[in-house]
């Protein structure tokens, strides 16, 4: 009896021992997702502070790979953010000139445009006229001029 409960005791103190060691060790922490670090990006730059700390473990570590995935789509979408900015302000100011254009064309045709309502009817001559004083035309001296197809008798 004495073999069973020295056994006994033997077996609860590794059974304990081997508790200590496994809730003494670290827990394991999953490795954070590419969106987790694109959006967070406190945690994003701890992350690459950590990697560039230990350079050697930066090539073998996921989350360090994550990380530079993650900086390489934040500068993309940095960059279509510029374009797109630059992009309208373009547009913007092109706009602003076509405008501008429209009106100087506008006013220019403005000021070369005839209004045949407002035109003189007669137009106004500084010289007297060349026909007799009374305003009167002469009448012709042979008639009537003969219309096309018909002869003199």
């Amino acid at each position: 009896m004495k073999y069973v409960a020295k056994n006994t005791v033997v077996c609860g103190l590794a059974a304990g021992a081997f508790l200590c060691v496994a809730a003494c060790s670290p827990r394991h922490v999953p490795s954070l997702t590419l969106d987790d670090m694109v959006s967070d990006r406190v945690t994003l730059d701890g992350v690459l502070i950590k990697c560039n700390a230990h350079p050697a473990t930066m090539n073998s570590d996921s989350d360090c790979l994550t990380a530079r995935v993650a900086i390489e789509r934040l500068a993309k979408a940095h960059e279509l953010g510029e374009q797109t900015k630059h992009a309208e302000e373009f547009e913007r100011i092109r706009e602003q000139l076509r405008l501008s254009q429209d009106k100087v064309r506008s006013q220019h045709e403005a000021a070369q445009k005839v209004d045949p309502y407002n035109l003189p009817l007669v137009p106004e001559d500084s010289s007297p006229a060349s026909g007799p004083a009374t305003g009167q035309s002469t009448p012709p001296s042979e008639g009537p001029l003969p219309m096309m197809g018909q002869t003199k008798p």
